[in-house]
């Protein structure tokens, strides 16, 4: 997993340009744990590389911790698997900065700002989310470029 400590400019590659997505950690396990049907278009854009999936060191601990407990580990989750999807495919960012307070995208659920600010951040074409509270934001969010999307109705178009 590519690693940078600094979110700027994390859609050029030196292969060309390819959008930057920020997916949520329900999103996340549908794909790698529940292998939910509704997600294949985003899993294949993500395992291709068409888009480049940016992920903070908050939201792999996030992970990490929901996959040991609650439903999630009663489907005794492939762990090292999981975890090298993650270093396969994720640009890794040490972590994002918040938006100024004037103007900022606020999510009712405190657990899931980070997700916005890190798309924002790192000026991600998409923020992948099941979350009512992420997906309330879409509008507002759709006013700085950024599509808050249900990953079903995800299109890399």
């Amino acid at each position: 997993m590519d690693t940078l400590s600094s979110p700027a400019c994390l859609v050029d590659d030196a292969d060309g340009v390819r959008p930057a997505i920020v997916i949520d950690t329900q999103v996340v396990m549908d794909w790698l744990v529940f292998r939910d049907a509704r997600v294949q278009a985003l899993a294949a854009a993500l395992t291709s590389g068409a888009v480049r999936w940016v992920v903070a060191t908050a939201m792999r601990d996030e992970i990490r911790h929901v996959l040991n407990r609650g439903v999630a580990a009663s489907y005794s989750p492939d762990l090292a698997f999981i975890e090298a999807q993650f270093d396969a495919h994720a640009l890794h960012v040490d972590h994002a900065e918040p938006q100024p307070l004037a103007g900022r995208l606020v999510c009712r659920d405190p657990d899931d700002q980070k997700f916005i600010d890190l798309a924002l951040a790192c000026n991600a074409r998409w923020l992948i989310s099941r979350d009512k509270a992420v997906l309330a934001l879409a509008k507002r969010a759709k006013l700085r470029g950024l599509l808050i999307q249900k990953p079903e109705l995800w299109t890399p178009d």
